[in-house]
């Protein structure tokens, strides 16, 4: 019952995220918002939905565990596994602006972790770990600062707006531009919600009870299992795109995630609910540092310069099937 109840709201939650953020988007290229101001916050925001849902509703719940340890364990599969994958697919040619500008910003995130949740190591032995609201409330500040700078950079190459015009779609619901009917638009967003508020919850309360079931503590079971199930958009995306040679996406896709899982869905649940660091170890959070370390020192001084060849994939790929293994035994 518990695995069913997991199983429904994990796929809530993947199918919430995806019709609100179609939604939002149709909606905010009908006014002629920009699609660079669309992509780099509604469809980046939607594509880490699950993982906001799932800590926010956590901290709501008192599951700190849950909620910390999803946002640790998604960024290190995604920084792992995600692109390990997807660099075995299709080697991953790195833009030297990308290296500059975007992935540093995913170590800078991982040292923000570590420095929000291990208080006994910074200020002394007496003090218990957790990330407080204090410190939720500088995350969220930071991820201002991180979304405009990104935005700034990006508009001098890119000043395409979205037509607010509608042309006949050929009677497929969509028009010419791509922009869905108004009440469509409104529908799925509105449907999106409720799928992730639903979804949510029932995705937390089976995550709970099966870690009870299977005898193992919360934290271990959202290292694992929740975070690869919220990162479950992340993989199917990037991998596309690799298949597709849009490697350049594929790496933005995790590197946004990354940083909007640390800024964004951390601050927001610690401010909303002070989270413990109690089940999250020492070798978790070193863990995020040194593959968030490990994929910018690849990119950039790796083989090849400024590429993430397979056996560089595979090696992080290695690296996630040996994290995921220590942490289970």
């Amino acid at each position: 019952m518990y695995i069913l109840q997991f199983l429904i709201g994990l796929v809530a939650i993947v199918k919430g995220a995806d019709w609100l953020t179609d939604g939002a988007a149709s909606i905010a290229r009908r006014f002629g918002i920009s699609t660079l101001v669309v992509g780099l916050t509604i469809v980046a925001m939607g594509s880490s939905a699950p993982e906001l849902v799932v800590s926010v509703v956590s901290a709501l719940r008192g599951s700190t565990d849950m909620a910390l340890g999803n946002v640790v364990g998604s960024n290190i599969f995604n920084t792992l596994a995600i692109m390990g994958v997807t660099a075995m697919v299709c080697p991953i040619m790195v833009e030297r602006g990308n290296i500059r500008n975007d992935v540093p910003f995913t170590v800078l995130a991982s040292v923000a972790v570590a420095i929000t949740a291990l208080d006994n190591i910074i200020n002394g032995a007496h003090c218990e770990n957790s990330i407080s609201r204090t410190d939720g409330l500088l995350l969220l500040c930071m991820f201002a600062i991180f979304m405009s700078y990104t935005m700034s950079i990006a508009r001098k190459g890119d000043t395409t707006t979205a037509a607010p015009t509608e042309h006949d779609g050929g009677g497929k619901g969509v028009t010419g531009d791509g922009i869905l009917p108004t009440w469509k638009s409104i529908s799925w967003v509105i449907i999106g919600l409720a799928l992730l508020i639903l979804g949510g919850n029932w995705f937390v309360s089976g995550a709970s009870e099966l870690a009870a079931m299977m005898g193992v503590s919360q934290s271990v079971i959202a290292l694992t299992i929740v975070s690869a199930g919220t990162s479950a958009p992340e993989l199917a995306a990037s991998v596309m795109a690799a298949r597709k040679g849009d490697t350049d996406m594929a790496l933005g896709n995790v590197v946004g995630s990354n940083v909007f899982n640390v800024f964004f869905v951390l601050g927001t649940a610690s401010t909303i609910h002070p989270l413990g660091v109690g089940g999250i170890t020492l070798f978790d959070i070193s863990a995020l540092l040194v593959s968030s370390v490990m994929l910018w020192v690849l990119c950039k001084f790796g083989k090849t310069h400024y590429t993430l060849t397979r056996a560089e994939g595979a090696l992080l790929a290695a690296m996630a099937v040996a994290y995921y293994t220590i942490i289970c035994i």
